[in-house]
């Protein structure tokens, strides 16, 4: 086996997470091409053609894109970047003094373009349309993952259509317009605009980047488990703390840790992985303590954290597959909890975090209170995005 010399993708095939048939990457495929399961999301999977050491990444590279063997574009000109990943593991000493904890960390993703972690998945599955000649996209969203469709596609020249709720904070509909994006507001959730979204595309006019209903956006945000295992000297951490709501990054980190043990950079010791939700929208709560089957009925409401409200997750069966074999759990907390979480992390730390990354304060709180969580572990916080994007929203509350 010979060490990778140039950028080159071991990416090999794209699988069904649950009958596991196998499909081509050569060719347009997304949760629609495997009809014998019920649909379910596809997967990329890698083979290790050539030996990729920690010593081949490309440090020069302060992007996701340092990773770039075990990313799934082939033609390295078909990148479509601005600059995202490689954020900060920002260590917590006032916010762990408060709360008595003795290893608090941070992974900050509002410094990503766009202000948001969805900027390494969007410019992942923008990057891989293009390759694959796609021209025209569209997606519904809470709200930041819109804003980083249209940034991503206008940076490739592709048409972008975005479907938010209408009671989304105006920054958001204003940042996809000014991105050149098309934007139709819907009254309700994102279930609702994503049934906007397939009665717009019944003649497949468009492209649809919805979560984990095309097997990109999954790469992008698993970067954020590399990352976090690379900041911390190829060692994790004992417990992640994840806003939940689609839930991409929840399943793209631990699938980063398993790709990461086959290539031999880090021992078998993962992390416990804890969810996190709002109890306005907690289908995965609910799915967790058997009062449901499934969330494909859930209803749920609108939340201060836009990004967690999401009633029926299309990956609920694989985030539950990762809080099992991690021996996580799910925490939910109260719109009321989020915001003086929000104004506790910026007085002590001078950080203005997403609500739905203030949620992560709350469930850590509740998480020591009921001995889910030991002071000694070390503790990884992940948050999602800038509160300066949420301030409209917010300041309703103080």
């Amino acid at each position: 086996m010979q060490t990778v010399k140039e950028k080159i993708s071991q990416l090999s095939f794209l699988k069904c997470s649950q009958c596991e048939k196998a499909y081509s990457v050569d060719e347009i495929n997304t949760f629609a091409s495997c009809e014998s399961c019920d649909k379910s999301p596809l997967i990329a999977h890698y083979e290790f053609l050539f030996e990729f050491n920690k010593k081949d990444i490309d440090t020069a590279d302060r992007s996701m894109w340092r990773y770039f063997p075990m990313l799934p574009v082939f033609d390295p000109s078909s990148i479509v970047t601005l600059g995202e990943g490689w954020t900060p593991l920002l260590t917590m000493d006032r916010l762990a003094k408060e709360c008595g904890v003795n290893h608090l960390l941070m992974k900050d993703e509002s410094l990503n373009p766009t202000g948001s972690f969805k900027a390494r998945g969007l410019s992942m599955a923008i990057s891989k349309a293009k390759e694959l000649g796609i021209k025209k996209c569209i997606i519904p969203t809470a709200g930041n993952a819109g804003g980083a469709m249209s940034a991503y596609c206008a940076k490739a020249g592709m048409e972008a259509t975005v479907i938010m709720p209408s009671h989304t904070p105006k920054i958001f509909k204003d940042e996809c317009a000014w991105l050149g994006a098309e934007v139709i507001l819907v009254d309700g959730l994102i279930s609702d605009c994503a049934k906007k979204a397939a009665a717009l595309n019944q003649e497949g006019e468009y492209f649809d980047m919805s979560t984990l209903k095309e097997p990109y956006r999954l790469e992008g945000k698993k970067t954020m488990g590399y990352e976090i295992a690379e900041q911390l000297g190829w060692e994790l951490p004992d417990v992640i703390l994840y806003p939940t709501g689609g839930g991409t990054g929840l399943i793209g980190m631990w699938k980063a840790f398993h790709e990461m043990i086959e290539l031999g950079w880090i021992k078998n010791k993962l992390p416990r992985m804890i969810a996190v939700q709002s109890k306005n929208c907690q289908p995965i709560m609910e799915t967790w303590l058997g009062n449901q089957e499934n969330a494909k009925q859930y209803g749920g409401k609108a939340t201060l954290a836009s990004g967690l409200a999401v009633p029926n997750p299309f990956g609920e069966k694989l985030i539950l597959k990762v809080l099992r074999e991690s021996r996580g759990t799910v925490v939910t907390v109260s719109d009321q909890e989020i915001i003086q979480s929000v104004r506790k992390v910026a007085k002590l730390e001078g950080l203005l975090i997403a609500p739905e990354g203030a949620a992560l304060y709350a469930a850590l709180i509740k998480s020591l209170r009921d001995g889910i969580l030991h002071p000694d572990e070390r503790i990884v916080l992940l948050n999602t995005g800038s509160g300066y994007k949420y301030l409209e929203s917010m300041s309703r509350e103080i």
